[in-house]
């Protein structure tokens, strides 16, 4: 899930040797393709609405632990957001908390942390009660002993929605988060109003099919102790790092942050279970797709990256899936286009009835 996809007309242009990262935008370019066709259009329609009860007081500690010394927090979460630890079955889950309003709980992925909505949390909280979470042994989560698949995953992410105290939410999610997301709103329908994934087919609807684009898939999904052995902590920031510099943006992404966040071996090991979880994930997509959840599902997808794919899987899944391409962007959307992320959210997690403006067709209630 970490390419630059080329467009066709882009590829059209292109002639001559092709170092690495223009390989891997022609090859994503080429799989969007495959699964756009195979899995046909997604389908637009639906309703809005949510409620939450109030946000009590909670303790805020400084965020410097987790940002590059001498970065500039002023873009960042900002004094508004609180941070904090919940409960929930087989550990803790470390979240930020903002705003007030509807829930819009936050969902990120590999290889990042909650940090990575430091650029859109703020604005979202303008209108809606923000909760980013670490993912269960990610960031300053706790990590579990086991359980990684997704719908575990999303039960857990539930535990520690109700003991904030809210049960009818929205969620915005991304890669890992955005496979996290569809269980759970398949096992709590009558909690989750809408939702909103970016940057991920799902496992057993397409996702198999970037194997080959890069060796990191297999790789980490490789069993303990491959990937443990391999990569040490000094060649942290040489392997994530060539993940982030194929991004179309990758000065825009903090990626000092990811690295220490994954300097732990503790914390890739993680990492590379819900990579193994895969497997398990497919299984249990494939056996509920008859059942499909009847929300509202914005899918996007990377201009750079996997473009209509992401809708074109969740459609497999959902009744009502919006198909949005978002321009400018490899795939890790809310550092690379934060701006269009935030326009385009605040359309679709807002009131019903408003025309989105060019450029944001696709973004409405």
């Amino acid at each position: 899930m970490l390419f630059r996809a080329k467009s066709a007309s882009e590829a059209a242009q292109t002639s001559g040797p092709t170092g690495p990262r223009r390989w891997r935008r022609n090859s994503v370019g080429a799989l969007v393709a495959v699964l756009a066709l195979g899995f046909g259009s997604a389908s637009v329609a639906g309703a809005h609405g949510v409620s939450a009860r109030p946000v009590t007081s909670q303790n805020m500690a400084a965020a410097s632990h987790i940002v590059g010394v001498g970065e500039d927090h002023s873009k960042r979460f900002n004094s508004t957001f609180r941070q904090g630890n919940v409960a929930v079955n087989g550990g803790t889950l470390h979240y930020y908390l903002g705003g007030s309003g509807p829930v819009l709980v936050l969902l990120h992925g590999w290889p990042e942390t909650s940090w990575i909505w430091h650029n859109v949390a703020p604005d979202l909280a303008k209108t809606h009660t923000v909760v980013a979470f670490d993912l269960p042994g990610l960031g300053k989560s706790s990590i579990p002993t086991s359980g990684y698949d997704a719908d575990t995953t999303a039960r857990r992410i539930h535990d520690g929605v109700h003991a904030l105290g809210f049960s009818n939410i929205s969620i915005l999610a991304h890669d890992v988060g955005a496979l996290v997301a569809y269980p759970y709103a398949l096992d709590f329908p009558s909690e989750v109003n809408r939702m909103a994934v970016m940057e991920a087919p799902l496992n057993g609807f397409g996702l198999e099919q970037a194997y080959g684009l890069s060796f990191h898939f297999l790789l980490n999904a490789a069993p303990k102790p491959i990937p443990e052995n391999i990569i040490d902590n000094g060649d942290v920031s040489t392997y994530l790092g060539m993940l982030f510099n194929g991004a179309h943006h990758p000065e825009a992404i903090d990626q000092q942050v990811y690295f220490n966040a994954y300097s732990s071996p503790a914390n890739r090991e993680t990492g590379y279970n819900y990579y193994r979880a895969y497997t398990t994930n497919a299984a249990f997509n494939v056996a509920h797709a008859a059942n499909k959840i009847t929300l509202p599902v914005m899918a996007m997808g990377a201009q750079y990256v996997f473009g209509p794919a992401v809708a074109a899987s969740f459609s497999q899944v959902a009744s009502d899936v919006r198909q949005v391409v978002v321009p400018d962007s490899g795939h890790f959307i809310p550092e690379e286009n934060p701006t269009f992320l935030t326009q385009c959210s605040n359309l679709f997690f807002g009131p019903a009835g408003v025309t989105p403006p060019a450029g944001l067709e696709g973004c409405g209630a």
